[in-house]
């Protein structure tokens, strides 16, 4: 069973949890906006972004005492994973999905 967060951690769960949202959206949006305007150089930023998501949920998992059990290691793992290649997938969806509409033209 995972311990419940202590109260002089609550904050640190509360910030790090507001971080990952932050962190991860601007991830999708630096890296969808590099990929749009054909601007390479905000990838660097995007990927920076990421990091900055990756020490967020490694503090939230601390914070949460997630560390406690290997099956929640394994979620964490799996959704930073998931974080990291899920714009990749969806901007490979989009220009497939979209491809025949530049060709019609």
């Amino acid at each position: 069973m995972i311990e419940p967060v202590a109260l002089k951690d609550f904050f640190l769960t509360f910030f790090s949890a507001a971080m990952i949202i932050m962190t991860g959206a601007l991830y999708a949006l630096l890296f969808a906006y590099a990929r749009v305007k054909h601007r390479p150089l905000l990838m660097p930023l995007a990927y920076l972004a990421y990091l900055g998501l990756v020490v967020s949920v490694l503090v939230l998992a601390y914070a949460a005492n997630l560390f406690s059990s290997a099956f929640w290691i394994f979620i964490v793992l799996l959704m930073l994973v998931g974080y990291l290649l899920a714009p990749h997938a969806v901007w490979h969806l989009c220009v497939g999905t979209h491809a025949h509409e530049h060709e019609a033209t």
